[in-house]
């Protein structure tokens, strides 16, 4: 009866051993010793990023076209006790993405994670109107210098095993916002890269997805719900009538770069309080 008794004790303890690490309580930094590079992150979403990927354990390289920016944003997330690095770095430049990438390899012999999040919209009005200089500018940093930056980053991915590649995209690849025609297809492109990436990177354990945001209340899209009539009409379009929040964002990504999403690749998350996206 004794030895009976303590099998069962025995059993039991494994057992809550097994629902406690099922329910993420021991597992307090999912992304513990990973490095990981996060393109336009000294504000709104990247920022917010950054920060939960930290938060969670990894060493965080982040990145900005200015450098006022950086090290305020390092300023801040250092005084929290956070691994954070940055530097300057304009996606567009090839000697910008090198650096960068050269930075966190430097500093922390690797890459793991990579969230490619920079982007600009130099343009409002109908579509037609936009300029072959407004394509170029869009299409060169939205599409093409992400595309760039992960080819540089994956062979340092391969060296460490593997990696995760998020790509931030938004709502508007799949509900276009008005006026926004070029940003909006440069995005749509964005989807496009990320499915055709994941099935190239699979062989080298390099998964790659996609965020979509929604309405999310950054100075980037300040000109969407910087009047009330403006937000209200934005909202109509919303199952949760509120703007997000850039933390709503980092929790999806910080779960998209762990090992719970090991099996997920090519797929892409939308954040959009309800947005109509797709079927």
């Amino acid at each position: 009866m004794q030895k009976a008794g303590l099998l069962l004790g025995g059993c039991a303890r494994v057992w809550k051993s097994v629902r406690m690490a099922s329910s993420g309580v021991t597992r307090r930094n999912p992304l513990e010793n990973k490095v990981a590079l996060v393109t336009a992150s000294t504000d709104g979403i990247g920022f917010a990023i950054a920060r939960r990927l930290a938060q969670d354990g990894a060493h965080v390289v982040i990145s900005s076209r200015k450098q006022q920016n950086v090290d305020k944003a390092v300023n801040i997330l250092q005084g929290e006790g956070l691994s954070v690095t940055g530097t300057v770095c304009h996606v567009g430049k090839a000697e910008d993405r090198e650096r960068l990438v050269a930075m966190a390899v430097k500093l922390h012999g690797g890459i793991d994670i990579l969230v490619s999040n920079a982007a600009v919209n130099p343009f409002f009005g109908h579509l037609l109107d936009a300029t072959e200089e407004v394509w170029d500018k869009v299409l060169n940093v939205n599409v093409k210098a992400a595309a760039l930056l992960i080819k540089t980053v994956v062979p340092e991915m391969e060296k460490r095993g593997g990696g995760s590649v998020v790509i931030v995209s938004s709502i508007g690849a799949f509900c276009p916002f008005p006026g926004l025609g070029p940003y909006c297809v440069s995005k749509i492109a964005l989807l496009g890269l990320s499915k055709n990436l994941a099935i190239e990177l699979a062989p080298k354990n390099i998964r790659v997805n996609c965020l979509a945001p929604g309405l999310i209340r950054t100075n980037f899209s300040r000109a969407l719900w910087k009047d009330k009539a403006t937000e209200d009409s934005m909202k109509e379009s919303m199952h949760i009538r509120r703007l997000g929040e850039p933390e709503e964002c980092a929790g999806i990504v910080a779960f998209m770069c762990s090992e719970d999403a090991s099996y997920i690749t090519g797929e892409t998350v939308v954040v959009g309080g309800g947005t109509p996206s797709r079927l």
